[in-house]
């Protein structure tokens, strides 16, 4: 019978096996294996009580190899290659500079510069300072989708930097914008308000996409008087992602809320309440048209409110009524 190593699969089993009561040599009848591997693997792999754990035969086997895998390691076991490397190294040659030159001399490839990094991150990291680049073992390549991710969040204005007088709630045109879904998912409703009058403007997506919110968004600011369009603050859904282009043609400055900080947008998110009493969340969005949702927004904005002192959101928005 050829010898082979045990898998992991097969340690697993041999502790399930002998959990049950089974005897070495059924074990090895089992596995197909000779008595005397299984008996082996017992006594190498055990615990300091006897007793067989697949984690510590894993443990020790791993350990075992790494060992034994210590004679083939080419610096440590060649210590004139080893002191010509950490020689240049601190003249602040470069590991493929190294390994290009000692193939050079000698006709043929000595050493990968692979392996010399290795040799600096695992045996010398204080070498690690004659790199010239000493952030880490690899170096994310500047195109990767987290850095572009991270490149536009930090572009975004975020809330905590808007004027103090939004705060104040003491002006018309400071709104704040979100996309509210049906059961379908694909379809929405962007709903803006006014912070003060909470005044509503909604439009009906048919598709939620990017661009479409930019198309709807900029068409509504871009028709109201320059007085009530001041700021206009979002949370961080994907399909705001052309915030630029409707900060740009809208002429109004965008602010974003903090992820997962609905509350930081409380006034449109108390609207979207009031308009999910017509379209609630598990209804189908496609059967909804602009005129529905405009008949609603006509509705809300004719309805007296106890915070405008029972005058209604278009009276203050639009007539500009002040408040008692």
């Amino acid at each position: 019978m050829s010898y082979k190593h045990f898998t992991p699969k097969q340690r697993t089993e041999i502790a399930v096996l002998l959990r049950a009561g089974h005897k070495q040599i059924d074990i090895a009848k089992i596995l197909n294996k000779d008595p005397s591997s299984v008996s082996r693997e017992l006594q190498r792999n055990g615990n300091a009580k006897g007793n067989y754990q697949v984690s510590v035969a894993k443990y020790k086997t791993r350990e075992r190899r790494v060992k034994a895998n210590q004679r083939f390691r080419k610096i440590e076991n060649d210590s004139p290659l080893e002191q010509y490397i950490v020689g240049r190294l601190k003249k602040y040659w470069s590991p493929e500079q190294i390994a290009g030159r000692l193939k050079r001399a000698f006709n043929k490839t000595i050493i990968c510069h692979e392996t010399i990094y290795n040799f600096v991150y695992e045996k010398k990291p204080e070498l690690k300072k004659y790199l010239r680049s000493q952030k880490g073992k690899y170096r994310r390549r500047c195109g990767t989708k987290i850095r572009e991710k991270q490149r536009e969040e930090d572009k975004k204005r975020r809330i905590d930097t808007r004027p103090q007088i939004v705060e104040e709630r003491i002006r018309l045109g400071d709104w704040e914008g979100d996309l509210i879904f049906g059961r379908e998912r694909k379809q929405a409703i962007m709903t803006h308000n006014d912070r003060v009058s909470v005044f509503l403007m909604a439009d009906k997506l048919d598709t939620a996409l990017a661009e479409n919110v930019k198309e709807k968004a900029t068409n509504r600011f871009k028709k109201l008087p320059k007085d009530k369009k001041h700021t206009l603050t979002y949370d961080n859904d994907t399909r705001l992602s052309e915030y630029e282009m409707i900060e740009r043609e809208g002429r109004v400055t965008i602010y974003f809320a903090h992820p997962y900080h609905a509350w930081e947008r409380g006034s449109n998110e108390n609207t979207n309440g009031l308009l999910r009493q017509f379209f609630p969340k598990k209804s189908l969005f496609a059967k909804i048209t602009q005129k529905d949702v405009d008949e609603v927004v006509k509705l809300l904005n004719q309805r007296p409110r106890k915070k405008l002192s029972y005058l209604t959101p278009e009276e203050v928005f639009k007539k500009n009524c002040t408040l008692d």
